[in-house]
């Protein structure tokens, strides 16, 4: 492989993971205690908790689209989104965070991966291609990592 494929790889690596533009999730996370995840301050619309569930399924459902030439698209938006402002218990949130976490090393290793062409179409459609799905993860993580970032510093927890 030649070495500006291997750049964008690496590249691509590093936004998916966050911290070149914006504060990485695991560093939120670390901030944000169990007790404070379905708090809506300032009047926003949703909760630390519902926020990150969003981001972890969107991620899922676009590495799914990635991979499976039978994806079918679950439904928008009741299922992006958690039915409830905070998970259950510590036992759900710990799964929510290492399902997330297990789901992005699975699209490190595709982006990574050198049998796999970037450019071509993912398997469930020919109008997109793994670059675009890529893309698409890192700026809807970093769109919704702004907001985190908001509900963190309203909830006193972070400044900078």
């Amino acid at each position: 492989m030649d070495s500006v494929a291997d750049n964008l790889r690496e590249t691509l690596v590093k936004h998916l993971r966050g911290g070149e533009a914006f504060l990485p999730i695991e560093k939120m996370l670390e901030k944000m205690p169990f007790s404070e995840l379905g708090k809506r301050p300032a009047g926003l619309p949703y909760s630390f908790y519902e926020l990150f569930y969003h981001i972890k399924f969107t991620q899922d459902d676009i590495l799914e689209y990635c991979k499976n030439s039978d994806y079918q698209a679950p439904q928008w938006p009741e299922d992006y989104w958690p039915a409830q402002q905070t998970p259950n218990d510590k036992t759900e949130w710990d799964q929510l965070k290492t399902a997330y976490f297990n789901d992005r090393k699975e699209l490190e290793k595709l982006i990574l991966s050198e049998e796999k062409d970037l450019l071509e179409p993912v398997p469930s459609g020919e109008e997109h291609t793994f670059l675009r799905e890529i893309l698409l993860v890192i700026e809807h993580t970093a769109y919704h990592s702004g907001q985190l970032l908001i509900i963190l510093r309203h909830l006193g927890l972070y400044s900078s």
